[in-house]
């Protein structure tokens, strides 16, 4: 095939297309619409007034949605305001301010958190924000390699938790196994220092097909005597509203009862007249029916961007059953250079090293692909643009 001719072409177009990030798409924002419909008579909920202060831990039916969603007990879960990466950075301002029973985290000795690759670009750039040390770790197909883990832990005296998005994972889309989940709580649970396991669940309820939820870590762990280890976010962006859907945090009695004075002090009360929609709006539609709908508008996108990738035999790639992403693994050395062709020719890619610390993918391999937000019109273009700048790549190295 000519590529060049191609590629040619495509730039004539004018095209302006972008597979970077994973937001839904309005077909799957429109699932929702009927949030907006409450009014003034919808400001009392259970006799409480929704428009006051108050509810810390948020509505007590909206953590009860939050455990569903979670797939835990309503008594580990708060529900905060529209998004879980600002209780993340509320947490790890927690831990560094005060500390989680041990002394607070600070700049002046190294901490480090094990993160896995490829992974969560957000994730990093908290680390980063924070000044905390990122040690990368590899994937297995079930979740972080156990061995390296345990190696890492017993050795280096900095680290302090791990992060893990353990369905669906961002981007590799793998789900972790029972096995793996009981072995990270165990290397933790042996460490001097108490460290956290950060279970940032995104997709935990965002099935391509049929519907199957992760075992619940907190029993996992209070059976095993480390219910403390884990804090786990989660949130509605990709279930109802993007940017105006609820947070959710969960933990241990322990350490809620640590993090609750902390948290206090930096506000009186979340949203909650948001919440009561989400309430509301959850009485009248079932969650597992709900997400059906967002799955029969994902699917077929996740369909057309592995039959188009199987039209070439230059790469490899994920094959999720969920979530927002699959990976493209280049040849080594080509990533940035397909990235920066497609860029000539319309298409914004994430960029190369952005699933990794620091942005350094020492293979220069690695490609996000989101092919959520797009119609499927637009995204059949764009994966036509992507393979034809991987042909391009291709032929400009081979001469």
């Amino acid at each position: 095939m000519d590529y060049t001719s191609k590629f040619e072409a495509f730039k004539e177009m004018d095209l302006s297309l972008d597979l970077t990030r994973g937001k839904p798409s309005a077909d799957q924002l429109d699932l929702s619409n009927s949030l907006v419909k409450y009014d003034e008579n919808d400001l009392i909920l259970n006799g409480l007034d929704l428009r006051n202060y108050g509810e810390i831990k948020g509505l007590e039916s909206c953590r009860e949605l939050g455990a569903e969603v979670l797939g835990c007990k309503k008594d580990y879960v708060w529900s905060g305001g529209n998004s879980s990466l600002s209780l993340m950075s509320q947490f790890l301002t927690f831990l560094f301010v005060q500390g989680n029973g041990e002394s607070p985290w600070n700049n002046k000795e190294r901490v480090s958190i094990l993160c896995p690759v490829p992974g969560y670009d957000r994730h990093f750039k908290l680390c980063e924000t924070f000044g905390i040390n990122m040690i990368p770790v590899g994937m297995t197909g079930e979740g972080p390699d156990l061995e390296e883990v345990k190696q890492l832990v017993e050795t280096d005296d900095s680290i302090r938790g791990i992060w893990c998005v353990p369905k669906y994972s961002n981007p590799t889309g793998e789900v972790y196994s029972l096995e793996v989940t009981k072995g990270l709580l165990d290397i933790f649970g042996q460490s001097k220092y108490k460290s956290v396991i950060f279970w940032d669940n995104a997709y935990a309820v965002h099935d391509l097909s049929d519907q199957t939820p992760l075992p619940d870590i907190f029993s996992i762990a209070e059976a095993r005597g480390f219910e403390d280890l884990v804090v786990q976010f989660g949130s509605t962006s990709k279930i109802t509203f993007a940017g105006a859907g609820i947070g959710f945090i969960a933990m241990s009695q322990a350490n809620q009862d640590l993090f609750l004075p902390f948290y206090s002090a930096l506000m009186i009360g979340p949203d909650k007249l948001n919440q009561a929609k989400h309430v509301r709006f959850f009485e009248e539609n079932n969650l597992s029916e709900h997400m059906r709908k967002h799955a029969d508008i994902v699917k077929p996108k996740f369909d057309l961007v592995d039959a188009k990738l199987r039209q070439q035999n230059f790469g490899t790639w994920t094959t999720p059953k969920g979530g927002y992403f699959l990976l493209y693994k280049a040849k080594e050395g080509f990533a940035k250079k397909i990235i920066s062709l497609a860029g000539e020719i319309g298409l914004k890619l994430t960029p190369a090293g952005a699933t990794h610390p620091y942005g350094v993918d020492g293979e220069d391999a690695y490609i996000r692909i989101a092919p959520t937000a797009c119609s499927l019109e637009e995204l059949n273009t764009a994966m036509d643009v992507f393979l034809c700048c991987v042909g391009v790549a291709e032929d400009q190295a081979s001469k």
